[in-house]
């Protein structure tokens, strides 16, 4: 059965800190379903959602967004802030 949402969920209020410690590609979780936060593990599935591949170069550090609320994904822009 295909589950429809049309918000993502709250996996959390403040931003995911993240530092790669080779060069990567990550699938970040834009559905707030993963247990896996913040990244894709196929909870998705069933949904219209779909993860964001982002390449991060060793050493990189950022701040993944974890509300999925952010106009500036997969990285945190403060969208946190409005949620009740």
């Amino acid at each position: 059965k295909e589950e429809r949402m049309d918000k993502p969920l709250v996996a959390q209020k403040s931003p995911y800190m993240y530092k790669a410690e080779k060069d990567e590609k990550v699938a970040w979780c834009s559905c707030g379903k993963s247990a896996n936060q913040p990244f894709c593990d196929g909870a998705h599935k069933g949904s219209e959602f779909k993860p964001l591949i982002y390449d991060l170069k060793s050493g990189e550090g950022c701040a993944f967004c974890g509300c999925k609320q952010t106009q500036n994904a997969p990285f945190c822009d403060g969208s946190h802030s409005k949620i009740d």
